[in-house]
């Protein structure tokens, strides 16, 4: 029997209960959360896993149980004024910027395409380690503080079995066998945003979107929130309800990483950005994980033409609504990494805010890259490097940081360029060099 991950109602109560800790529901609502929490567990239902997934075999025979309190979850409102629709979030966002129109440089949209692929490359092999892991490997290998690609060159045997790698990726991604860009979910969305731009052009729409999904990306390759929007694709749901059908990873960070090119056909739009971002991720997401989008995308769009990487950060800020938890989240990150000195006493802050959050979460992943960048001062090392130390979602945080610090001005440094090639098993895609996407997104700045 093939077990499908994400989808199954079954493997989805306990972290749509965690969801509503988490967005005020269970505060709003105690007894009644209290009442389907204590009918789930007495079906013989299970808490939200550490790491999302399957649960146990066996656990089918809770499906329709499961159905019926996801259900009965979604009909309770959050008291928490975190809207979802633009207009909403525009009115919640007082430094909503205006448009404007800008040139970039061809070399900060290439740099902006190689620090999205070096820093992903660089979280790659760690993904799913705890930060303690990532130290200890890295200290071991003579690579802390992090200043190039991991290895498995001199590092000891007790070590490596206490933190074995994410093994799909290390075959790909270690100093000694990286040739190439290697696939990578972080690096197909962009290919995919651009599509949908090159396809329907800048009025694109959520369905669109959408189209593009089913034509082009593999259900196997999508995870969490867009595998549920997928499935709900495909049992005739239409956006944006794709995204709130049973779905408990809505404010996790998946649109948080397909917004970046959203951000590069817009140098110095943050606003314009922000809402291209929006259509794409109102797919998937909801609330948080909607403004995740927007401030990448936003940041992105700063990045191309901005001098520096707190202004970069100010920009994608200035479109999240003021009153929600991302906001307060990447303000908190960006003041800590103003105070300290040592960016581990600022990950110590991050982890005492946020650690209760899963570790694909769109807030803390946020506000880890935020700190990353203003911390990093422009320095693309130390930018992707303190992204990936954090450990959270390793690959994804410095993906995104590395767009926005390789933009900057100063490039990627040669250590970190790769040769010129990336895989994807995405139509048309396979081999692209990042010289030829950073062409393709110039030119749909003009149309």
């Amino acid at each position: 029997m093939i077990r499908l991950t994400w989808v199954q109602p079954e493997d989805l109560v306990g972290h749509e209960l965690r969801q509503a800790d988490e967005d005020g529901r269970a505060r709003a609502h105690p007894a009644r959360i209290r009442e389907i929490s204590e009918r789930w567990h007495a079906a013989g239902g299970h808490d939200a896993p550490p790491r999302a997934g399957a649960s146990e075999p066996g656990a089918a025979r809770l499906r329709g149980p499961a159905e019926e309190l996801l259900d009965e979850l979604a009909e309770l409102a959050s008291p928490l004024e975190e809207p979802s629709e633009l207009g909403e979030i525009r009115a919640a966002c007082p430094g909503w910027p205006a448009p404007a129109r800008h040139r970039a440089d061809p070399a900060r949209v290439l740099g902006a395409w190689q620090g999205r692929a070096a820093g992903c490359v660089l979280g790659k092999p760690v993904e799913k380690i705890p930060r303690e892991g990532i130290r200890e490997i890295a200290e071991a290998t003579g690579n802390w503080p992090i200043r190039g690609w991991f290895t498995a060159q001199g590092l000891p045997a007790e070590v490596a079995g206490r933190w074995p790698w994410n093994r799909r990726s290390a075959v790909n991604s270690l100093a000694e066998n990286i040739d190439g860009i290697p696939e990578d979910d972080d690096l197909n969305y962009p290919l995919l945003a651009l599509s949908v731009l090159e396809r329907h052009g800048r009025a694109f729409t959520t369905e669109d979107v959408a189209k593009v999904w089913l034509d082009e990306l593999p259900a196997g390759r999508t995870f969490t929130a867009e595998r549920v929007a997928y499935r709900n694709l495909l049992d005739g749901v239409e956006p944006p309800g794709t995204a709130v059908r049973r779905n408990p990873f809505r404010e996790w960070i998946g649109a948080f990483i397909r917004a970046d090119v959203y951000g590069w056909v817009n140098p110095g739009d943050p606003g314009t950005a922000a809402e291209y971002a929006w259509r794409d991720a109102r797919l998937t997401h909801t609330a948080n994980g909607v403004y995740g989008a927007m401030f990448a995308a936003a940041m992105c769009a700063s990045s191309l033409v901005a001098g520096s990487a707190e202004e970069a950060v100010a920009a994608g800020l200035s479109v999240v609504p003021e009153r929600s938890r991302l906001h307060e989240a990447v303000r908190l990150a960006v003041a800590d990494a103003r105070e300290h000195d040592d960016f581990e006493r600022v990950v110590d802050a991050l982890y005492a805010r946020h650690g209760a959050l899963h570790w694909v979460h769109t807030i803390n992943n946020a506000a880890l890259a935020a700190a990353a960048l203003v911390h990093g001062g422009g320095d693309f090392t130390a930018s992707v490097a303190g992204a990936v130390a954090g450990g959270w979602d390793t690959d994804s945080a410095a993906a995104t940081v590395g767009s926005v610090a390789g933009a900057l001005g100063a490039g990627v440094p040669e250590r970190w360029l790769m040769r010129d090639s990336l895989s994807s098993s995405l139509t048309g895609f396979d081999g692209v060099s990042l010289r030829e996407l950073a062409g393709r997104t110039q030119e749909m700045m003009g149309s």
